[in-house]
């Protein structure tokens, strides 16, 4: 082969190497910078995943961490929970909270539910219901079992129709991952 051809070779590889590192660096490596902001990540977990999901939200933002705690713990057994959550639901049951929290000091409000018939758990609706959410950011968040958000995050914007919902991040069960996540809130342009 010629020289020429070497080179022409030679810049491909370079260039293709460039591109790489702009999608890994895009889509994987970009740091999120929120420090000009103050960030609530407040969440609802039954079996963990939503804490995991959470956590990892804390870890791309900074935010603080504040659990929804309903005052009479939900029931152990599964089915037991599937079937409250069910009459919860069909009857607006929005059970007491230990802690109403306090969304008023944040910037931005992540909201995180596992997905229970179709919607947000009640202790969310509760949280939703008892603080001011007038003119405030919401960026949900939900973990499912195989239903998706259905109508999560639509149902928020009900609950605080004075808020901004955004576009929310949904994840199966235990699998919500870092990189997903950053990607999510980099493309939400704070």
């Amino acid at each position: 082969m010629n020289k020429k051809i070497w080179i022409i070779i030679a810049i491909v590889i370079v260039l293709f190497a460039l591109g790489m590192y702009k999608v890994f660096a895009n889509n994987f490596g970009k740091e999120i910078d929120m420090s000009d902001k103050k960030v609530l990540i407040a969440y609802y977990s039954y079996s963990g995943n939503t804490k995991a999901a959470a956590e990892k939200i804390q870890s791309v933002t900074g935010g603080d961490l504040f659990e929804i705690k309903p005052v009479k713990d939900y029931p152990k057994d599964y089915n037991t929970v599937v079937n409250q959550a069910q009459v919860e639901k069909q009857n607006g049951i929005h059970p007491e909270l230990k802690d109403n929290g306090n969304v008023e000091p944040y910037d931005i409000r992540f909201i995180g539910t596992p997905v229970w018939w179709y919607t947000m758990a009640s202790p969310v609706k509760t949280f939703l219901s008892n603080n001011n959410f007038d003119g405030k950011i919401i960026v949900p968040f939900c973990t499912h079992g195989g239903g998706g958000a259905s109508s999560t995050y639509t149902d928020m914007q009900k609950l605080a129709p004075t808020a901004k919902v955004i576009e929310g991040y949904t994840t199966y069960e235990d699998s919500a991952n870092v990189n997903d996540i950053k990607k999510w809130i980099s493309n939400l342009n704070f």
